[in-house]
């Protein structure tokens, strides 16, 4: 499910992907894993990532989420726009990458930090960015709001139609 122009940036563009969570102990509803979509400037022209960096802020580290037991007690409490992280370019560009769904962070991907190229060379697997749980009663209508592969299509042709 991509997440298109979030917080009105052009083209910095995410992918919500859902996976069932019935098959885990006690586990109901979805789990969403967070990762850049395909036109993300990260995955283009060739840039190189220089860093990646889960302090949010003084305060806020991604890193020191602590999850525990079957409640997933412990887990930050996220909101559709809070940052997961930030990356940095060698061309100097710097990227906050969104949560784009509530819930509570189950993970952040640590092998990112030590082989950043996973970011690009496997963007929707090896290479994402953090795991997320939504409430249950949320998690049917956690779409809303994300587009679908189709409409995802269509946002791309335009941009390229504008951009000609």
């Amino acid at each position: 499910w991509p997440v298109a122009d979030v917080k009105g940036r052009p083209c910095e563009d995410f992918c919500v992907l859902q996976h069932s969570n019935r098959r885990v102990a006690g586990g109901r509803g979805v789990i969403c894993v967070i990762t850049l979509a395909e036109a993300h400037p990260l995955l283009q022209n060739g840039k190189t990532i220089s860093s990646i960096n889960y302090q949010i802020s003084a305060n806020c580290s991604r890193l020191h989420n602590k999850v525990s037991g079957k409640s997933k007690r412990g887990a930050q409490f996220l909101t559709e726009l809070a940052p997961l992280c930030r990356i940095s370019s060698s061309d100097g560009e710097e990227y906050t990458i969104y949560s784009c769904i509530r819930g509570r962070l189950i993970e952040v991907n640590e092998n990112i930090l030590s082989n950043p190229a996973l970011l690009q060379e496997k963007p929707s697997t090896e290479g994402y960015i953090a795991v997320v749980l939504p409430k249950f009663e949320e998690s049917k209508s956690i779409t809303q709001g994300l587009l679908t592969q189709k409409e995802y299509e269509e946002v791309l042709l335009k941009r390229l139609n504008t951009s000609s």
